[in-house]
């Protein structure tokens, strides 16, 4: 689909995932045909693949040349898939209890919004008639970029990044609400909430999370963007100590417990930024490729998968060995990991920028020698 969104334009693809969307999900409601159910998730599969990287060439097109407006756009992405998934995540249980099969109808309902928002809410990017007419050699362009080294050099951090949050959105709340084996007694929020005290936590995560995104998405011109994703795996590292020592806070005064969350908190926010700005950085890489731009954001769709799933797995190995102190070590090897490469990746940002004569602000480190 990333290819195919070069060739036929991205506005016109991102309109194709909401439908398959929307029929996979009339199908669920219909029948429980094994077989059938296993086309819906290979629809279900198709949706994402369509829309993943339409959405992020169209990004990547429509901010080409304006730091301030890519970091805005890069944001509002991240924020507007989270609320999604939350949302999603929160109304799933409620929706079915209600209306039974009925939910699967609401569902394709929400799938048809979004196609009526792609297409009368969204006009196509400056340029991207132009990119169609361009010449597009098919699979044997697709193994050109797959060889070139600026494609790659944003992965390690990419899937790492991606794998830290995949964790914690495949096994925190399990390990909060279930009741804590006797071995991790001493972990303060092993089963500690119930499911609304959960959704509580949550909500006020997530708008911390937003808080973070919008301060962030707003500083693309100033910083480059591997300061902003070496400071939020910084403010990550702070928010896992804070979180450790929360978890073992059993016996301490309410108010110590609250300092612990707040610094926690904070470390929240400055995380935020590491996602919009390793997007903003994968744009920046895409601009090497201009026509090419849905096949790149194919290519890091697979890697964010990749991540997601690695995280997921070991997540449940992480959990399962310690619990959530398990989760929170894991999370911290993982954002170190996406530290490795960063320096390389700075190295390169100059050459990858749509706008390499930005010069960083107060605060951000000092540029490679040659720029």
């Amino acid at each position: 689909f990333g290819l195919l969104s070069d060739r036929l334009g991205h506005h016109r693809i991102m309109q194709v995932g909401p439908l398959f969307g929307a029929i996979a999900v009339v199908l669920t409601s219909l029948t429980t045909n094994l077989p059938v159910i296993g086309l819906t998730r290979l629809l279900e599969g198709a949706s994402t693949a369509a829309s993943v990287p339409s959405i992020l060439g169209f990004i990547a097109m429509a901010t080409a040349g304006d730091e301030l407006l890519r970091g805005r756009a890069a944001a509002r992405f991240e924020g507007a898939t989270l609320a999604g998934l939350g949302a999603g995540f929160v109304a799933a249980g409620p929706i079915y209890a209600t209306l039974g099969r009925g939910g699967f109808l609401l569902n394709a309902l929400v799938y048809l919004v979004s196609l009526a928002i792609y297409r009368y809410g969204v006009t196509e990017a400056e340029g991207e008639r132009a990119a169609t007419r361009a010449s597009h050699p098919g699979v044997r362009r697709y193994i050109e970029i797959l060889r070139s080294s600026s494609v790659w050099i944003l992965a390690p951090t990419w899937i790492a990044i991606n794998a830290a949050l995949g964790l914690w959105t495949s096994q925190s709340i399990f390990q909060i609400v279930k009741d804590p084996p006797a071995e991790f007694s001493d972990q303060y929020l092993m089963g500690l909430a119930d499911p609304i005290q959960v959704s509580v936590g949550l909500t006020i995560a997530l708008v911390v999370f937003f808080g973070g995104l919008a301060f962030w998405g707003e500083r693309f011109k100033r910083y480059r963007r591997t300061s902003i994703i070496f400071v939020g795996i910084c403010g990550g590292a702070l928010m896992i100590v804070a979180a450790t020592l929360v978890n073992h806070s059993a016996g301490l005064p309410f108010a110590i417990r609250g300092l612990e969350a707040a610094v926690a908190a904070a470390g929240l926010f400055v995380l935020a930024g590491a996602t919009p700005a390793a997007l903003g950085l994968l744009a920046d890489v895409s601009e090497s490729f201009p026509n090419d731009r849905g096949a790149i954001m194919g290519v890091y769709s697979v890697f964010l998968a990749l991540g997601q799933i690695t995280g997921s797995l070991i997540g449940g190995a992480a959990a399962e060995v310690r619990g959530i102190d398990g989760l929170l070590v894991a999370t911290l090897v993982l954002l170190l990991l996406a530290l490795v490469p960063l320096n390389r990746l700075r190295a390169f940002e100059h050459q990858l920028s749509p706008s390499p004569d930005v010069v960083p602000g107060h605060g951000a480190f000092p540029a490679p020698s040659g720029d």
